[in-house]
């Protein structure tokens, strides 16, 4: 399928020409974060809690301590909300009323399972890793089988989803084109700072160039 079917839930009721819905427009939004806000009810009441994720094809992959409270009421089958959000500029106009950010996000209806076996579970682990710094994977110590059955992982299929983009500049009243203060968008965008080595490293150990380069735009 190359785009989602919109449901209730997932059909934009404001701003619809926002809405986007082809697969492959979602999944670059996806491919580009890495912290997701995972909402559901606990114990009778919202609780919305942000945690890394990893994707690998139509599927969301969330992992924590096995005695985590969110991972454990997701196992239980319960609802889920998952929202993903990036932020591209501020979209600043000459109303007050007018400013907006331009953005892209994605919000994802599903219910989580738990990944039970160590070769899948070990497999979601690693596309978490990839999916926040590439290349890391492959040259740490992989988890050990304790390791691995102290970390419970849950995977979300991606069927009940759609995204919402802004772009361009303000969206100015007519007559307010007239007034004299400046308008437009101040780009924004998440870059790394020069990295800080453990005090602890080894002398001989030079920066990797996933890290010296690291980057979250065009991946």
């Amino acid at each position: 399928m190359e785009r989602f079917t919109p449901t209730e839930r997932t059909t934009l009721k404001r701003l619809p020409k926002r809405g986007e819905f082809d697969r492959e427009a979602v999944y670059r939004i996806l491919d580009e974060g890495f912290i997701c806000h995972v909402g559901f009810v606990a114990e009778g009441g919202p609780c919305v809690i942000p945690t890394g994720y990893g994707r690998l094809g139509d599927r969301l992959y969330l992992h924590g301590s096995a005695a985590s409270r969110m991972l454990r009421s997701l196992s239980l089958g319960v609802e889920v909300c998952v929202t993903v959000t990036l932020v591209d500029g501020l979209v600043l106009a000459r109303s007050a009323f007018h400013h907006s950010i331009n953005y892209r996000s994605v919000v994802i209806f599903g219910t989580a399972s738990v990944v039970e076996g160590l070769a899948e579970k070990a497999e979601a682990l690693r596309a978490i890793s990839e999916q926040i710094i590439p290349r890391r994977w492959d040259e740490v110590r992989e988890p050990n089988e304790q390791e691995l059955k102290a970390t419970l992982v849950l995977t979300l299929p991606l069927v009940e989803v759609s995204a919402k983009v802004r772009t361009g500049p303000p969206i100015d009243d007519e007559e307010d084109y007239v007034i004299p203060v400046w308008a437009g968008v101040l780009p924004l965008s998440l870059a790394a700072a020069a990295p800080v080595p453990d005090p602890r490293l080894s002398d001989g150990i030079s920066l990797p160039s996933y890290v010296s380069s690291y980057t979250r735009q065009a991946r």
